[in-house]
């Protein structure tokens, strides 16, 4: 098994990869961890010596990728890397030792597609002869000759969801430096005490992981997970950081001039502040400059201004900086980032990995971060999870549920052939409309063409279109988007056939109803976000078509959410009329296998309705009389 702690404020690779764990059942499982231990020696500064020695068996070809490679991850100008023992026994009993050549130092990928400055680096042990049957073997020894948090040490271990056997935790401290732990799922034995040191160990057995369920929370949101730290509270972890972000040049004139140039003509302090956050979010590009302490350190305020780059830290420092100069009172804020929703009982880097900015008087946090959103929402990586507030080292919350509403109409004109031409128009407010918009000010000619064609495939429709939009170049209120383009074969002529009872492209009910829908039965909290949607259609059908059959009209309510659908036909007209009505009712953005029980059946009701048809039959038209007959 291989557990492993990254200190540092990126989101970490952990929780990009949880959601793709799978166990099944013993059989199925690609590899299984027969016996770990982990020793650290913790120094009174906080650097430390960490022993890790482990044997990983291979089950199958699945676990061959996954055990081949091992992964160290280190600061090259903070910490050390020494293989002691590493080797494959092959099934047969014949062991292959690791060869010189087969051990590389490699930097680290980037992450958020952004460029990635550091001194982080990962030893990849490349093991021979790996093949179902075999176990690797390998023992190392990692020093951390600079902490990351002088006179701290924090680590953080989630299990990777493989079964695991005979897990072993020691943490040895000076007496004076005592260690505090959540440790969920673990066992914790009697701390013994000699000799000036007190040795900390944890023991952990699992022979089975549930599969991550579609939309989970992250599993250590939930799970098993040991957090060891020497901060005896959350206040003393937010001092750390506080103390450590101290910046004389947040001051700066330039710094001072810019703020007022900016709010010049804001009259209030709100517009002020979302006027500097919207300059921050699209002004500053996200660039990670993880070098020495930078992990976890901000760089300076001048600095980042003049480079007009920096990571999250440096979003909040700059952004606090010019709001500082405003007059408006702000505070860095601590969370977890990505889909873990709780904090453990003792604080520390690993699952706190991310900040953002508090601003008290207009009850708002921000994330200048995410230039894709509107400054009054967060991203939903952001939303209703645990906050620590830096300079008051208090434990706050950000906003539970957020709103979004979108409004669709579409008009199909349907010809005699089969084809049609369509108009549809979209207009969405609250936290989707902003993202929409950063989208569609970034893309190319053809990124935008292949939107088009994503939002017909969508439908299961082959057409072309074009598209306009509302002004681009805002920041706030609704975003309108306006298509109008052609359809090929919508419907075969000359026989009974269907029509989809479309009342929108992608993002409308179909598509929430197969997210809730894709799983049939939940044991693990889910994410769910509040939307409101209203959906309208209207079918124009030329002479040679005549319906054959039409849904019935639908009504669900319950708890969580309410949906009404109605369809009508005026055969004068031969026109179809379509809507869609509907909205949820979350307490929160994070569901739990309880609530989705009782929100199945209504679920299941909308997605039945979503892929619901029109049954119609129609007559063969000479091609030289299509144009006559058009609508």
């Amino acid at each position: 098994m291989r557990f492993f702690s990254f200190v540092c404020l990126a989101i970490v690779a952990w929780l990009a990869m949880a959601p793709f764990a799978d166990a099944a059942s013993k059989l199925d499982d690609p590899y299984t961890n027969e016996g770990e231990t982990q020793t650290f020696v913790v120094n009174s500064d906080g650097s430390f010596t960490k022993t890790d020695t482990m044997t990983l068996r291979v089950n199958n070809e699945a676990g061959v990728s996954r055990v081949a490679q091992q992964y160290i991850w280190f600061n090259r100008e903070m910490a050390d890397i020494e293989i002691l023992e590493a080797y494959t026994m092959g099934a047969d009993g014949v062991r292959h030792d690791v060869q010189p050549d087969q051990i590389r130092d490699v930097q680290e990928a980037r992450s958020f597609e952004a460029p990635t400055f550091q001194d982080i680096q990962e030893k990849v042990i490349v093991f021979p002869a790996v093949e179902p049957g075999a176990r690797v073997h390998l023992s190392y020894r990692k020093t951390q000759r600079v902490p990351i948090v002088p006179n701290a040490f924090t680590d953080f271990t989630p299990p990777d969801l493989a079964p695991t056997r005979n897990f072993h935790l020691i943490y040895d401290l000076p007496v004076d430096k005592p260690l505090y732990a959540d440790a969920r799922g673990f066992t914790v034995l009697p701390p013994v005490t000699k000799n000036g040191r007190t040795r900390y160990e944890y023991t952990y057995d699992k022979a089975h992981f549930a599969r991550i369920e579609r939309g989970s929370v992250s599993y250590v949101s939930y799970g098993d997970r040991l957090m060891v730290s020497t901060f005896p509270d959350y206040a003393a972890f937010a001092a750390s950081y506080r103390d450590s972000a101290i910046d004389p040049t947040a001051k700066d004139p330039a710094v001072i001039r810019l703020a007022k140039s900016l709010t010049a003509h804001d009259s209030t302090p709100r517009a002020k502040a979302k006027t500097l956050y919207d300059w921050v979010r699209r002004s500053v590009r996200y660039v990670a400059i993880n070098v020495g302490r930078g992990a976890v350190v901000p760089h300076r305020v001048t600095s980042i201004l003049s480079d007009r780059y920096g990571d999250c830290k440096d979003h909040v420092a700059l952004y606090g900086a010019l709001l500082d100069a405003a007059g408006i009172r702000n505070e860095p804020a601590l969370i977890s980032n990505g889909t873990v929703y709780t904090l453990p009982d003792v604080p520390g880097y690993g699952v706190i990995n991310h900040i953002i900015t508090w601003l008290p008087d207009l009850q708002t946090y921000a994330d200048s971060t995410a230039s894709n959103v509107e400054f009054g929402f967060l991203p939903s990586t952001d939303m209703n999870r645990p906050t620590l507030l830096v300079n008051s080292g208090t434990l706050a919350h950000t906003p539970a549920t957020a709103s979004m509403t979108r409004r669709t109409d579409l008009t199909i004109n349907v010809t005699p052939d089969g084809s049609a031409s369509f108009t549809y128009r979209i207009d969405a407010t609250g936290w989707s409309a902003e993202q929409g918009r950063a989208m569609l000010r970034t893309q190319t000619p053809s990124q935008r063409e292949d939107s088009i064609q994503a939002e017909l495939r969508n439908a299961n429709l082959r057409g072309s279109a074009t598209l306009i939009t509302n002004d681009l170049a805002a920041t706030d209120g609704p975003l309108i988007i306006l298509m109008k383009g052609e359809i090929e074969s919508l419907v075969v002529p000359g026989t009974a056939a269907s029509i989809p009872a479309l009342t929108s492209f992608a993002g409308g009910f179909d598509a929430d109803a197969r997210y809730w829908l894709g799983e049939r039965k939940r044991t693990q909290p889910f994410v769910c976000r509040n939307l409101e949607l209203h959906e309208r259609a209207r079918i124009a059908l030329p002479s040679n078509f005549r319906v054959l059959d039409m849904p019935e009209s639908a009504q669900t309510q319950t708890r969580y959410l309410d949906f009404r659908s109605q369809y009508a036909f005026d055969a004068k007209s031969n026109v179809l009329t379509l809507t869609r009505d509907g909205s949820t009712h979350f307490d929160s953005e994070v569901c739990t296998p309880e609530e989705f029980a009782l929100m199945r059946p209504g679920m299941e009701a909308i997605g039945r309705d979503a892929r619901a048809e029109v049954i119609v039959r129609s007559t063969l038209v000479e091609q030289s009389n299509v144009a006559s007959e058009t609508p």
